[in-house]
């Protein structure tokens, strides 16, 4: 786990109910340097991927770092789609955003994904497990393997990492919020 972005988290998160907002570093605005020891925190539990796949918009910072520090891997994002109907030849999933208190679905286009690859999911925040359940769906659905889930930020007091443990999915956190409690965060 991550000294430094644990601290952040501690001293500078705003709490709204369940809700920890910390995008003046992670999300929004990017601490950069952060950032870098992100990609190699997480890089170093799975360097057998051969492929990086995120949801947009606020993994893909973060999964990019990922990919660079395994040797510039290739790098997928799920793009958001308002409704299911779609031109060309996607993989999609539907997934319930847990910030935006809605459902929505993700696509892939199937030339991107493979059979023959070994996928490794990076995500900004895990709470319920959601988003990171459609990226495992489309993986699934392309008959490619994933190798694991890589997390930024996961809160523990949610179900996510039970969620994807269950599907016997490798889940690594670069740091995890143990609760939320009178507007503070208390990590692991």
């Amino acid at each position: 786990m991550l000294n430094k972005l644990r601290e952040k988290i501690i001293t500078e998160a705003q709490v709204f109910g369940e809700i920890v907002k910390i995008d003046h570093f992670l999300n929004h605005q990017i601490d950069t340097q952060l950032l870098d020891e992100v990609g190699v925190d997480i890089a170093k539990e799975f360097p057998n991927a051969t492929k990086i796949l995120t949801i947009e918009t606020s993994g893909i910072a973060f999964a990019s770092s990922v990919a660079r520090t395994l040797d510039y891997l290739p790098l997928v994002f799920a793009k958001k789609v308002e409704s299911s109907i779609t031109t060309g030849e996607y993989y999609l999933s539907k997934t319930y955003s847990f910030t935006k208190k809605r459902e929505y679905s993700v696509r892939v286009d199937k030339r991107f994904i493979s059979e023959n690859d070994k996928v490794l999911i990076v995500d900004d925040f895990l709470a319920n497990g959601e988003a990171a359940s459609s990226l495992i769906d489309i993986v699934n659905q392309a008959g490619a393997e994933v190798v694991g889930i890589g997390i930024v930020v996961e809160k523990g007091f949610q179900k996510g990492r039970k969620v994807l443990e269950e599907k016997g999915h490798k889940v690594y956190s670069c740091s995890i919020i143990e609760r939320v409690e009178n507007g503070q965060v208390y990590m692991k």
